[in-house]
């Protein structure tokens, strides 16, 4: 029998996030599992080149992950009652922190939305679930928006 020990539970903080937290909620009360609920902030590393001070870039930066933190603890107040969970905040490209972390927790299973973007969209933007799905070690669990 598979067993989940620990569930990775990317999130966005978009409106269709406690939809992807639901998932994670209900599959880790039937397996027992702990769930590791992320939110990658990005880095803004790419506009160091464009005449802002590095300083600057690092203070916003710092801004938007204490305000992640403050609504990370207020998502999993609301979305995960009476579960095992610990909320995480990081910055970075969110595909390469979403697979990072999966590897150092040795997670069992990623739960993630998919904003199903096509067509232009998917060429600008990319589609971090595609690229997690592509790599992960473990199942990913994908959630597109209703």
């Amino acid at each position: 029998m598979i067993t989940i020990k620990k569930i990775l539970c990317a999130v966005d903080f978009s409106e269709h996030s406690p939809v992807v937290a639901d998932y994670a909620n209900t599959l880790a009360k039937t397996m027992g599992s702990k769930i590791i609920c992320l939110y990658v902030a990005p880095s803004l590393d790419q506009y160091v080149g464009f005449h802002v001070p590095p300083s600057s870039i690092e203070n916003f930066v710092g801004e938007i992950v204490t305000g992640a933190d403050t609504t990370m603890e207020t998502f999993i107040e609301e979305n995960f009652k009476d579960a095992k969970v610990n909320g995480k905040v990081m910055t970075g490209y969110a595909a390469e922190e979403i697979l990072t972390l999966a590897k150092a927790e040795e997670v069992d299973m990623i739960i993630m939305g998919t904003h199903g973007r096509r067509g232009i969209d998917r060429i600008l933007f990319g589609s971090v679930a595609e690229k997690v799905v592509k790599a992960a070690k473990c199942p990913v669990l994908t959630v597109r928006p209703e």
